[in-house]
């Protein structure tokens, strides 16, 4: 009797030695890690880092009423507004990029191009800059609006990049069979294929809203009052802005963690439908559901 062994393209299956090693290395990796930490740990201690009074002050109703609930409502704010935005500009930007014309596809691909080159933060500072050098805004919004700004250009742009791969992607008889049908190509891109891709992305477009939501960090360098700004004015006056940041910290990660899971759940849950949507059309190759009993009678053979 032949055993069935299974292997690797990328690399080998590790023998007893080297299963030794890779446990051997994980455990040293793993001694370093809490060896590190105490050290840290320790440094803090002697630093009076870890007394009770700096970190108590964190869970108290004035730190979390008037600095981190406020920041967080703005870190969703713009998070919300921009996420909006980007998808619109997303959409628009990846319809250009595939059109059928050469000289709308050139203006999508060299604005898309642009604004995924330039950083956002950088987007975020020219706009506060500029814009507030006409008034147009008052002192008090313009933060919020180069925020949303930096965010939609750079993040729109990965968006439209991604339906535009999306497209790509999809099998070529989809705009075949719309063209077959008497659609244009634009219709066909417009009603058959972009939602399709909107589909089949939308796991990684769920992930580059989570990056819209962190990256809204970066507006306290232009006094957006979000999340990390809340953080760091507290702990600038309180004293332990070590431990506001860390607080900040997991905040973040709380959240991100939250979307990250439901962006996982939701590709799962888009898979599951659409493979069981193709099982119900398709069924057993050869069976038909709820067959007509004059067409079975039809084909029935007649008695010798």
């Amino acid at each position: 009797m032949k055993t069935q062994q299974t292997t690797s393209v990328l690399f080998d299956t590790p023998g007893p030695r080297g299963r030794a090693l890779t446990r051997a290395f994980n455990i040293i990796a793993i001694i370093a890690l809490l060896a590190f930490f105490g050290y840290v740990l320790m440094v803090m201690n002697r630093q009076g880092q870890l007394e009770a009074e700096k970190w108590t002050e964190l869970f108290t109703y004035r730190a979390w009423e008037s600095y981190f609930i406020p920041g967080i409502i703005s870190t969703f704010k713009a998070a919300f507004i921009a996420v909006i935005t980007s998808v619109i500009f997303g959409m628009i930007f990846g319809y250009m990029r595939l059109a059928q014309n050469a000289f709308v596809r050139a203006i999508g691909t060299v604005v898309v191009e642009f604004f995924r080159a330039v950083p956002v933060l950088i987007m975020m500072i020219f706009f506060w800059l500029f814009l507030g050098r006409f008034s147009v805004f008052s002192p008090s919004e313009l933060p919020f609006i180069a925020v949303v700004l930096g965010l939609t250009l750079y993040n729109g742009s990965v968006i439209a990049e991604l339906l535009r791969s999306g497209v790509k992607q999809l099998p070529k008889g989809q705009g075949e069979a719309g063209v077959a049908i008497g659609l244009t190509p634009g219709q066909v891109l417009r009603n058959i294929l972009m939602p399709q891709a909107m589909l089949t992305m939308m796991p990684s477009l769920l992930s580059q809203f989570v990056v819209i939501l962190k990256d809204t960090a970066l507006g306290y360098i232009i006094s957006y009052p979000e999340l990390l700004a809340a953080a760091r004015r507290f702990g600038s006056g309180e004293g332990n802005i070590l431990q506001s940041l860390l607080l900040a910290a997991v905040l973040f990660i709380i959240i991100n963690f939250a979307l990250t899971m439901f962006a996982s759940w939701l590709s799962g849950f888009l898979s599951s439908r659409s493979s069981s949507g193709i099982k119900k059309s398709d069924g057993v190759p050869g069976e038909v559901d709820n067959p007509n009993p004059d067409t079975i009678q039809m084909f029935k053979m007649p008695k010798a």
